[in-house]
């Protein structure tokens, strides 16, 4: 079943939209969901909640791509799930580590708060557009899904230490890109 009709299942308040969801894109949010917190048990609980924020954001929200309308939800899903589990650092994510390697080149938030969170969402799509395809894959792998590197680099036959390096080397030139545009770090 295509996107266009699941949305509008969705927005027939029919409950196969659910089941539809779970069959196309269940596997997709439980790896986002299973990097992020590290459990099972946590991305399977954080994949239902993904399912009931679905059903009540549409309608009225109508997405064109609900794969990655989902996967930006699961992903919110899981670091708040996340979040309220433990403030503290844990083994068992890659979360913490990949947002840990991204805080050398992304700005500390301002008190202006949301028209800094636009800007420089815009400015990190600008630069991984300009990215080669690989790299710009490569950092979405590891900072979006927070796949571990170890699983990059199988994915992609490298070695880990070339995904650490390709990382660092993108990592790089988004901290110059982000000095240019203004965003002080």
């Amino acid at each position: 079943m295509e996107d266009r009709e699941i949305v509008a299942l969705y927005w027939d308040r029919s409950e196969a939209a659910i089941a539809e969801s779970r069959s196309r894109y269940g596997g997709y949010c439980r790896y986002i969901a299973r990097q992020i917190l590290g459990s099972e048990d946590d991305a399977e609980e954080t994949e239902n909640d993904v399912y009931l924020a679905a059903w009540n954001a549409i309608p009225p929200a109508k997405p064109e791509n609900l794969g990655a309308y989902l996967g930006m939800l699961c992903r919110r899903k899981a670091i708040d799930r996340r979040r309220t589990r433990t403030r503290e650092k844990r083994g068992g994510g890659q979360y913490e580590a990949a947002l840990e390697e991204l805080l050398g080149c992304l700005p500390e938030e301002s008190g202006e708060g949301m028209p800094d969170r636009v800007a420089l969402k815009d400015a990190l799509e600008r630069f991984l557009r300009d990215q080669p395809r690989q790299s710009r894959t490569l950092f979405m792998r590891r900072y979006w899904w927070a796949s571990p590197v170890s699983e990059i680099a199988r994915d992609f036959a490298m070695k880990e230490s070339a995904v650490k390096m390709q990382l660092l080397r993108t990592r790089e030139k988004l901290r110059v890109f982000l000095e240019k545009e203004g965003f002080g770090l």
